[in-house]
């Protein structure tokens, strides 16, 4: 697999999202085939492996670290912390003693000795993010962290964390259906040298087709609750599918692959994370790092999504992020 730099980390052009190997999608556990999907990603070039510690509150931060116990060396360790599940079902921490505890509590459940990319999950509205990177900082000079990273933060709070200590990526939701970060945050973090690191560039597996009713996916799964996935706006949105099938087809290859190309050809410094907890679906996706394509062709695939039916977040998680 090439490589990319995030804003001076050396990583595969793709990486692997590990979450739903233990919490978001409906859990169905297969431990054993989480963990020989996260060996064949290490086999193939896939060097960036992104966890957090609410992922199954802290399980798969360990399943991520019995994973990579004996091949530690082949791996860019990504991990974070902020978002906090509590009585009121979402809320966030920034403040330093937090910073601190979570690292601690991170590095012991991964059973390393240091995190490559350490991320501040969601910004805190009552704590300064100036606060939170200062924390994050010292953690670095200690030696336990030895990049920063962002997630989900507004162009203003990337500059403020960053005159604090270089942020080394921001990772965001950016695929064909989610483009929010283009306009304001895109440009600030190239004037600034970050890296971007896009979550669900499959659309949280939508792009791919493998979902056509969301009364097909378990109950506990989040997307059921995800306005792009109610019926309601189902119909508008397989529309988008279908054409990507079209445009796929004549290239031979998948509707997902597709759009995972298409957010690989956004630039260099793009390196996104597709999950998956099954060796197939990520082979198919480490393939399409070879699709190239076009500028018109380009152009043809963003089209194809040119109209999305839904919001995002419903709103209770939606004010968690891009602040």
């Amino acid at each position: 697999m090439p490589t990319r730099t995030l804003g001076g980390l050396d990583v595969g052009a793709q990486g692997l999202g590990c979450m739903g190997m233990s919490s978001g999608y409906g859990v169905r556990e297969d431990d054993g085939e989480s963990i020989a999907t996260i060996h064949r990603a290490l086999e193939l070039g896939v060097s960036l492996l992104d966890t957090a510690n609410v992922y199954g509150e802290g399980v798969n931060e360990e399943l991520v670290g019995r994973a990579i116990a004996d091949r530690r060396e082949k791996v860019v360790l990504a991990t974070k912390f902020g978002i906090v599940h509590d009585e009121r079902g979402q809320s966030v921490r920034g403040d330093a003693a937090y910073v601190k505890q979570c690292c601690e509590e991170s590095l012991r459940r991964l059973g390393v000795d240091h995190i490559d990319l350490y991320y501040q999950h969601r910004t805190d509205p009552d704590v300064a993010v100036e606060e939170s990177f200062g924390a994050m900082a010292e953690l670095v000079a200690e030696g336990k962290v030895r990049h920063l990273g962002i997630s989900e933060a507004g162009a203003g709070t990337i500059r403020r964390a960053h005159a604090v200590h270089p942020v080394t990526a921001l990772q965001s939701e950016w695929s064909l259906w989610t483009r929010g970060i283009e306009d304001e945050v895109l440009p600030v973090c190239r004037e600034l040298g970050i890296g971007i690191v896009p979550f669900s560039p499959l659309g949280r597996g939508f792009l791919t087709g493998a979902i056509t009713s969301a009364r097909t996916l378990p109950e506990d799964d989040m997307r059921r609750k995800l306005p792009r996935f109610t019926e309601s706006n189902l119909d508008a949105n397989l529309a988008i599918v279908e054409r990507l099938r079209s445009l796929a087809a004549a290239k031979g290859v998948t509707a997902g692959q597709l759009a995972l190309a298409w957010v690989l050809h956004q630039g260099a410094d793009v390196v996104p994370i597709p999950g998956t907890k099954r060796r197939t679906y990520l082979e198919e996706n480490v393939e399409s790092v070879h699709i190239e394509l076009s500028t018109e062709e380009l152009d043809d695939i963003a089209g194809a999504a040119a109209t999305v039916a839904g919001e995002r977040y419903p709103e209770h998680l939606a004010r968690n992020a891009g602040r």
